[in-house]
């Protein structure tokens, strides 16, 4: 049987404060095994990001419990959380979030550097040419299309060689054709190195590609159904 790599129980977050708080998450079980590719959807303002952001450690519970490959995520103290992190989960978000002021290899490599990970140019230079960007590495965000921006994001979140690949919207902020092109690279990406992936999206045709599909409204997980057939992987 399919190891389970991640395991949310009775997780319940609260955001804001007095008459300004909302109950996001409503003591929510969940469990994903190794290597599944799951999109969560649903209506804007049902959760599903914060759900993303919780399952990514981004965001701490209230009450409940997530463990990740075996880590009590909701035990761990910041400095441990973050390290954890960096390891294990990589994350791409729908505005790419790269620094301005670097070049698409430092985007990839600073991060590596900082996490003290042995020649990170290197991996960085490798992960680049294998989301297509072998030529662009010198290039700014600022030189660089919407999709090529977030192939530098991919190659950043892939750089690691993380457990778990996080995308909140990742095709969110581009035309169709280089949105398609963009799920290709995840979905192959996904396949070619068995990573688990967790996929928030309003678009339902992206959503169909995953293998396993959850729906949330108002806090709660009220849909989860897996589809028969795997995504074929598409390569970019």
């Amino acid at each position: 049987m399919t190891e389970t790599i991640i395991e949310l129980n009775q997780a319940d977050l609260t955001l804001g404060s007095a008459a300004a708080s909302v109950h996001v998450l409503k003591q929510i079980d969940l469990q994903v095994r190794r290597g599944e590719a799951v999109g969560i959807v649903g209506p804007s303002g049902s959760g599903k990001s914060t759900l993303l952001m919780v399952l990514a450690g981004l965001e701490r519970l209230d009450k409940g419990e997530i463990h990740i490959a075996g880590e009590p995520l909701h035990a761990l103290s910041e400095d441990a959380l973050a390290d954890f992190r960096g390891r294990n989960i990589g994350i791409v978000f729908q505005s790419f979030h790269l620094i301005a002021n670097m070049t698409a290899l430092e985007n990839v490599a600073v991060p590596l550097e900082l996490a003290n990970v042995r020649n990170p140019f290197d991996i960085a230079q490798r992960e680049l040419a294998a989301v297509g960007l072998g030529e662009r590495l010198s290039h700014y965000p600022g030189q660089l299309s919407g999709g090529e921006q977030q192939r530098v994001a991919i190659a950043r979140a892939l750089a690691p060689s993380p457990l778990v690949l996080i995308a909140d919207e990742p095709t969110g902020n581009l035309d169709t054709e280089t949105g398609r092109q963009i799920a290709d690279l995840l979905f192959a990406k996904q396949a070619e190195r068995g990573m688990t992936m967790l996929l928030v999206t309003h678009d339902n045709a992206l959503a169909a590609r995953c293998t396993r599909q959850i729906r949330v409204r108002s806090g709660e997980i009220v849909g989860d159904t897996a589809v028969n057939a795997a995504p074929e992987a598409v390569r970019a």
